[in-house]
């Protein structure tokens, strides 16, 4: 019973990383409340955000894109303080959250993409667009776990890491080609790592 329980309920490095900054996330999220500001709004101006980042990018730009979505991050996490703020107990807030971080997902590798091909950097497009495609079984992966109901964010490369991966990419543009090895890798690693986690889950339980 308690391993079932731990491994449905794992504590991951993102876990951690909330917890450490909700004392400055949640008085921020009341504060938006208070003047009005929908948790939504939030989200889709952060999505914005990484739509000006992931143009500037594909221009060439790498370093002022990484800025840019940079400056961008506290609108991942200021959405759900917001709504917490608001006491939200509806559950579409959380579906537009996931459904926008794929559109900034794509938003980042079709940037990069759109840069390599320009340089006529074939092999580097392609090996973007495999971390894209990674990156969107992770998610997927973990949407389709909560359908048998098991809870599944485990993994190497969890949004956090990734985002803080392709920060430092763009940031220090001479390790472009290593960060988009690890992204390749480490994404498709991590999907099957919670398909393996999800396939243990459902045999504990007899599934």
């Amino acid at each position: 019973m308690s391993e079932e329980k731990t491994q449905e309920k794992p504590i991951v490095f993102t876990d951690r990383v909330r917890g450490a900054v909700r004392g400055i996330l949640d008085p921020t999220g009341q504060f938006l409340h208070r003047l009005g500001i929908h948790p939504d709004a939030v989200t889709m101006a952060g999505l914005v955000v990484v739509a000006i980042a992931s143009v500037v990018i594909a221009t060439g730009r790498l370093q002022l894109g990484g800025i840019i979505l940079l400056l961008g991050l506290p609108f991942d996490a200021l959405d759900g303080a917001v709504a917490r703020a608001m006491q939200r107990t509806g559950k579409f807030g959380a579906v537009l959250d996931s459904v926008l971080d794929r559109y900034a997902d794509g938003f980042i590798f079709a940037g990069l993409s759109y840069y390599f091909a320009v340089l006529d950097q074939y092999e580097m497009m392609m090996l973007a667009m495999a971390a894209l495609l990674g990156s969107l079984l992770v998610s997927y992966v973990r949407a389709r776990a909560d359908g048998v109901q098991v809870e599944t964010k485990i993994g190497l490369f969890t949004r956090l890491e990734r985002i803080v991966v392709i920060l430092i990419m763009l940031l220090i543009p001479d390790l472009l080609t290593i960060g988009l090895v690890v992204l390749a890798v480490g994404t498709h690693f991590t999907a099957l790592q919670r398909v393996w986690f999800v396939y243990r889950t459902l045999k504990n339980r007899g599934g």
